[in-house]
Protein backbone atom coordinates (compact mmCIF):
# COMPACT_ATOMS: atom_id res chain seq x y z
CA UNK A 1 0.00 0.00 0.00
CA UNK A 2 1.81 3.62 -0.91
CA UNK A 3 1.87 6.17 1.44
CA UNK A 4 -0.06 8.83 1.31
CA UNK A 5 1.17 11.79 -0.53
CA UNK A 6 -0.49 14.69 1.46
CA UNK A 7 -0.81 14.90 5.03
CA UNK A 8 -3.14 17.48 6.66
CA UNK A 9 -2.47 18.32 10.43
CA UNK A 10 -5.80 21.05 11.86
CA UNK A 11 -5.87 22.73 15.40
CA UNK A 12 -8.50 24.66 15.93
CA UNK A 13 -8.50 27.64 18.73
CA UNK A 14 -12.12 28.88 18.72
CA UNK A 15 -13.49 30.01 15.35
CA UNK A 16 -10.27 30.15 13.89
CA UNK A 17 -8.18 26.58 12.11
CA UNK A 18 -4.43 26.49 11.32
CA UNK A 19 -4.14 23.84 8.51
CA UNK A 20 -0.72 22.81 8.28
CA UNK A 21 -0.50 20.44 4.46
CA UNK A 22 2.40 18.34 4.04
CA UNK A 23 3.51 16.96 0.78
CA UNK A 24 2.28 17.35 -2.50
CA UNK A 25 -0.69 18.84 -3.72
CA UNK A 26 -2.33 17.99 -7.30
CA UNK A 27 -5.49 16.41 -9.23
CA UNK A 28 -5.33 13.45 -6.65
CA UNK A 29 -4.71 14.92 -3.53
CA UNK A 30 -6.79 18.47 -4.42
CA UNK A 31 -10.01 16.68 -3.24
CA UNK A 32 -8.90 15.87 0.13
CA UNK A 33 -7.56 19.77 0.44
CA UNK A 34 -11.17 21.32 -0.80
CA UNK A 35 -12.82 18.37 1.96
CA UNK A 36 -10.40 19.96 5.21
CA UNK A 37 -10.90 23.08 3.79
CA UNK A 38 -14.98 22.55 3.34
CA UNK A 39 -15.13 20.71 6.89
CA UNK A 40 -13.88 24.12 8.94
CA UNK A 41 -16.96 25.94 7.38
CA UNK A 42 -19.44 22.74 8.40
CA UNK A 43 -17.99 23.10 11.66
CA UNK A 44 -18.06 26.87 12.27
CA UNK A 45 -14.56 28.08 11.49
CA UNK A 46 -14.37 31.81 9.71
CA UNK A 47 -11.11 32.34 9.82
CA UNK A 48 -8.46 29.60 8.26
CA UNK A 49 -5.16 29.90 7.83
CA UNK A 50 -3.25 27.33 5.73
CA UNK A 51 0.47 26.26 6.27
CA UNK A 52 2.20 25.55 3.13
CA UNK A 53 5.87 25.18 4.77
CA UNK A 54 5.76 21.72 4.12
CA UNK A 55 4.37 21.60 0.39
CA UNK A 56 6.64 20.05 -1.84
CA UNK A 57 4.74 20.74 -5.14
CA UNK A 58 1.71 22.30 -6.36
CA UNK A 59 0.08 22.11 -9.49
CA UNK A 60 -2.84 24.10 -10.42
CA UNK A 61 -5.56 21.85 -9.08
CA UNK A 62 -4.20 22.84 -5.84
CA UNK A 63 -4.46 26.47 -7.02
CA UNK A 64 -8.52 25.57 -7.61
CA UNK A 65 -8.84 24.19 -4.58
CA UNK A 66 -7.70 27.12 -2.79
CA UNK A 67 -9.65 29.39 -4.76
CA UNK A 68 -12.84 27.53 -4.52
CA UNK A 69 -12.45 27.24 -1.01
CA UNK A 70 -11.31 30.93 -0.42
CA UNK A 71 -14.49 32.21 -2.34
CA UNK A 72 -16.74 29.64 0.40
CA UNK A 73 -15.01 31.26 2.99
CA UNK A 74 -15.63 34.56 2.05
CA UNK A 75 -19.50 33.59 1.48
CA UNK A 76 -19.87 32.19 4.61
CA UNK A 77 -18.28 35.57 6.37
CA UNK A 78 -14.87 34.28 6.79
CA UNK A 79 -11.21 34.46 5.49
CA UNK A 80 -8.76 32.03 4.45
CA UNK A 81 -5.11 32.63 4.63
CA UNK A 82 -2.48 31.01 2.58
CA UNK A 83 1.46 31.16 4.38
CA UNK A 84 4.83 30.56 3.20
CA UNK A 85 3.97 28.94 -0.37
CA UNK A 86 6.47 26.88 -1.76
CA UNK A 87 8.04 28.60 -4.84
CA UNK A 88 6.25 27.18 -7.60
CA UNK A 89 2.96 27.96 -5.69
CA UNK A 90 4.19 31.12 -5.35
CA UNK A 91 4.71 31.47 -8.96
CA UNK A 92 1.45 30.24 -9.92
CA UNK A 93 -0.55 32.47 -7.49
CA UNK A 94 1.92 35.36 -8.91
CA UNK A 95 1.23 34.64 -12.58
CA UNK A 96 -2.51 34.16 -11.93
CA UNK A 97 -3.22 37.65 -10.11
CA UNK A 98 -4.16 35.64 -7.10
CA UNK A 99 -1.69 36.60 -4.29
CA UNK A 100 -4.33 38.10 -2.68
CA UNK A 101 -4.63 34.89 -0.78
CA UNK A 102 -0.99 34.96 0.37
CA UNK A 103 0.26 36.43 3.58
CA UNK A 104 3.97 37.57 3.75
CA UNK A 105 4.18 36.73 7.06
CA UNK A 106 6.09 33.84 8.42
CA UNK A 107 3.21 32.15 10.28
CA UNK A 108 4.68 30.22 13.45
CA UNK A 109 1.41 29.64 15.09
CA UNK A 110 -2.04 31.29 15.70
CA UNK A 111 -1.93 34.54 17.15
CA UNK A 112 -3.94 34.89 20.69
CA UNK A 113 -7.33 35.78 20.93
CA UNK A 114 -8.42 39.02 20.32
CA UNK A 115 -11.33 39.12 22.37
CA UNK A 116 -14.36 41.71 21.68
CA UNK A 117 -11.80 42.97 18.59
CA UNK A 118 -13.10 41.84 15.60
CA UNK A 119 -11.09 39.83 13.55
CA UNK A 120 -9.11 41.23 10.04
CA UNK A 121 -10.98 41.58 7.10
CA UNK A 122 -10.25 40.13 4.03
CA UNK A 123 -7.87 42.34 1.28
CA UNK A 124 -9.85 42.62 -1.78
CA UNK A 125 -8.47 41.61 -5.02
CA UNK A 126 -6.35 43.96 -6.85
CA UNK A 127 -7.79 45.89 -9.94
CA UNK A 128 -7.16 44.36 -12.83
CA UNK A 129 -5.97 47.08 -15.66
CA UNK A 130 -6.52 44.46 -18.62
CA UNK A 131 -10.63 43.92 -19.17
CA UNK A 132 -12.02 41.11 -18.40
CA UNK A 133 -13.18 38.53 -21.44
CA UNK A 134 -15.88 36.09 -21.65
CA UNK A 135 -14.47 32.72 -21.90
CA UNK A 136 -16.67 30.70 -24.93
CA UNK A 137 -16.79 26.41 -25.45
CA UNK A 138 -16.09 24.53 -27.90
CA UNK A 139 -14.50 24.81 -31.39
CA UNK A 140 -13.35 28.59 -31.22
CA UNK A 141 -11.86 29.94 -34.85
Amino acid sequence: MPLPRLTIYRHDRRKRALITLAGEIDLESAPLVCAALARCLSDGIRIVDVDLTPVTFCDCSGLNAFLYAAQRTREAGGILRLHNPPPSLARILELTGCGFLVVGLPLGHLPPSLGDVPDPVAPAPPDRSVPLVAVLSGDVR
